[in-house]
């Protein structure tokens, strides 16, 4: 596979990115084999995070003997430098490294969040601390709102953002992809396909090749998932007329349904963070569902719509026109159901 610059860092990396989540639902050693095999079809750059529970152990695993063949970057939700420090300390154990290439501030998508972690003596000042010491290379960030991602992108602080891009959820990543190049930060697209929702490789990497300076992160399962990737890279057409109109088609039929996790919704007067119960589909479809019906944040989010008011001022916020208040309560309905079936 073709390598490309990872921005203003100096690094080159393969043009797609391995991403970590979906190697949690596997057994360790299918983990390690599937991140070995994409390693032997030329990928580079291996993305992970603190809170992908298994993800960085069996990355690690797999690049042990293999270290100087990949860019590792991971990610850590602080929000204390206390946090950052034992995040960092623990994402070097588990990935059995002394240095890591890039490390993010996870998912930064509000500016009560933003401010929290760019406060004097916070975890921003903790990976610059560890970035002076050589322990990590670069710093990067990640978003779901594209005015904090954009905010980041121009404050100088990061090498790299990430943030959603695919051909339904196009306008705000197209957006920051602007100013990234205003300012050589470099772009890595999650959810290339659309978290889960979008069935047609070929259409939605052939839409993200015209980009060159985009580097999508694809969550991989299987190998043969990535080979296909691969092979699209090397030799897939460029998009036709046909190909346009029937990428549209998908964007109409999906408009509805599909959150694009901008959160111009919120705030939600009740406090329900809409854009992750909407996402709660998708994360069932690549999460260990112990994680999904623990006590934990996706949980807490389904949860907490029994809180809704049904003032429906998510609705008139909403660029895309969803049907907010129903699609949760379709969600919660679909939640509980799978609930059951796994507990059973």
């Amino acid at each position: 596979m073709r390598k490309v610059p990872l921005g203003q860092t100096g690094l080159e990396v393969s043009e797609v990115a391995f991403g970590g989540i979906p190697i949690q639902r596997l057994t360790h050693d299918d983990a390690v084999a599937v991140v070995r095999g994409c390693l032997d079809l030329g990928i580079t750059l291996l993305d992970t995070a603190h809170g992908y529970t298994t993800s960085e152990e069996r990355i690690g695993a797999a690049i042990a003997g293999h270290r100087e063949r990949v860019v590792l970057a991971s990610k850590t939700p602080a929000g204390t430098a206390a946090e950052a420090e034992a995040h960092l300390a623990e994402s070097l154990r588990r990935l059995g490294v002394s240095h890591i290439d890039l490390y993010q501030l996870h998912g930064v998508s509000d500016p009560e969040r933003w401010r929290q972690v760019t406060a004097p003596g916070g975890p921003l000042d903790v990976l610059r601390a560890a970035q002076r010491s050589g322990v990590i290379g670069h710093i990067g960030i990640t978003s779901h709102q594209v005015d904090v991602a954009k905010e980041a992108v121009r404050s100088g602080y990061f090498a790299t953002v990430m943030f959603p891009l695919n051909f339904v959820a196009r306008e705000p990543g197209l957006e920051l992809l602007e100013v990234c190049r205003e300012t050589g930060v470099a772009f890595l697209a999650m959810k290339p396909m659309g978290g889960g929702m979008l069935e047609n490789a070929r259409l939605a990497f052939s839409f993200l090749r015209q980009f060159p300076d985009v580097i999508p992160v694809v969550g991989i399962e299987r190998l043969s998932e990535m080979a296909e990737i691969v092979a699209l890279y090397d030799k897939a057409p460029a998009l036709d007329e046909r190909d346009r109109q029937e990428m549209e088609r998908i964007r109409q039929e999906l408009g509805t349904s599909f959150c694009r996790r901008c959160d111009y919704c919120q705030p939600c007067p009740a406090g329900i963070r809409i854009s992750t119960v909407l996402n709660v589909p998708a994360m069932m479809r690549r999460i260990p569902p112990e994680s999904i019906f623990g006590q934990g944040w996706v949980r807490a989010a389904v949860d907490s719509v029994a809180d809704c008011q049904d003032c429906g001022e998510c609705e008139t916020r909403c660029p895309y026109k969803l049907a907010i208040r129903g699609r949760m309560k379709e969600i919660v309905a679909l939640y509980r159901e799978a609930e059951a079936a796994w507990r059973s």
